[in-house]
Formats: C-alpha cells, sequence, structure tokens
C-alpha cells in the first residue's frame, strides 16, 4: 500500500526548519523533501503511515506557533492517505536515495 504524504506550507525558513523538526520528532515518518515555492515560501513533505503522516502535520502546524514574529507563517497544510503513482511521478514526493537512511520501519 502506498504512504501518505503530508505537507505544511510557511512563509520563512526559521518556521520552515521548526516544521520539519517537529514533524519528524512527533511521528514515524520520513522528511522527503523540502520545496523552496517563492522567496519566501517553503512547503515540508513528509511520508508514512495515514495515522502517523496526520500526527505529524498537526505537530508541524502547532509548531509554526512556537516561531516568534508577528507575521502569519502558516500558509497551508493537507493530508493524502495513497497518492496516485500519476501523482508519485510527476510531483517530487517520493522517497529517493538520499533519504533512504531515515526511511522508519
Amino acid at each position: 500500500m502506498p504512504a501518505a504524504v503530508g505537507m505544511v506550507e510557511v512563509k520563512g525558513l526559521p518556521p520552515a526548519l521548526a516544521v520539519a523538526d517537529a514533524m519528524v520528532k512527533a511521528a514515524r515518518v520520513t522528511l522527503v523533501g523540502m520545496e523552496k515555492v517563492s522567496s519566501a515560501r517553503y512547503t515540508l513533505i513528509v511520508r508514512g503511515d495515514v495515522a502517523e503522516v496526520s500526527t505529524s502535520v498537526e505537530a508541524g502546524v502547532r509548531a509554526v506557533a512556537t516561531v516568534n514574529t508577528e507575521e502569519e507563517l502558516l500558509l497551508s497544510y493537507h493530508v493524502i492517505p495513497r497518492p496516485h503513482i500519476n501523482v508519485e511521478t510527476v510531483l517530487p514526493i517520493h522517497n529517493s536515495r538520499e533519504v533512504e537512511v531515515y526511511l522508519r520501519t
């Protein structure tokens, strides 16, 4: 069964780092990517079981609030339980060689 994918998009590098750290610490997921969407927008992408990815994304969303700023930093977040193989082929949401060492069994 394909692994779920979870994403959190934030404004700024400090919140991106806080989100990534919280996501991988909160659940048995693998951080498979960080996409720099624009000069200040980052999307963090995790893979794993549906429940674990959901827990991870929730932790990432909570982590944004810990970053000291007066701006709104959380832009969006979403979990896809079983992405279609076509989506996996085209978008950068798959496990790569670089992250294989972190895959949790």
